[in-house]
């Protein structure tokens, strides 16, 4: 007697269709479309996020920022090695979000607070994204001036943090 295995799929994967939406029209109705609008979070990469597995073989390529490969004009305007220290800023862009991350693909994040890092009310935040049969996970902690973090965060880029001091937050002013 063969045994039937089967299973549901409560969730649909993102389709090419829906990217003529832009990223920033996405989020706003992720939150409209889903009664969950914390707890699923859709990604959709942008049209120039599209690189070759041959570009992502390449360890001079990982090194690069393929985002912001120019600096904008004001910073260090008129100072020496500006293009060498903007390079440095951000070293290993292109490896945590298209090599160890899944920025270029669109996923489905599911989680505490699946469209943030971090937990609004401080505390726990864990999500998990979603792409094909992959599952990158997330967790966060934040308490007064400590956060942690390890994990893909919401647009699918690898990180880790560790940050015992930030600065306080400002106390909120009443006009009387």
């Amino acid at each position: 007697m063969p045994l039937l295995f089967s299973g549901c799929r409560s969730v649909p994967p993102p389709r090419r269709a829906a990217q003529a939406v832009t990223n920033s029209q996405t989020n706003a109705t992720n939150q409209v479309a889903t009664k969950q609008a914390d707890k699923m979070f859709l990604h959709f990469p942008k049209e120039y996020q599209q690189f070759s597995f041959w570009q992502k073989c390449n360890p001079f390529w990982w090194c690069g920022n393929a985002d912001d490969a120019v600096p904008p004009e004001n910073y260090r305007a008129g100072k020496c090695c500006r293009q060498f220290t903007w390079r440095l800023r951000n070293p290993c862009h292109n490896f945590t979000f298209y090599v160890m991350g899944i920025e270029d693909k669109p996923h489905i994040r599911v989680g505490r607070y699946a469209s943030k890092t971090t937990n609004p009310n401080g505390g726990w935040n864990w999500a998990v994204c979603k792409y094909r049969r992959l599952r990158l996970p997330f967790v966060d902690y934040r308490r007064g001036r400590f956060e942690f973090y390890f994990g893909w965060r919401n647009g699918g880029n690898f990180g880790v943090k560790l940050n015992f001091s930030q600065a306080k937050p400002k106390p909120k002013t009443t006009s009387s």
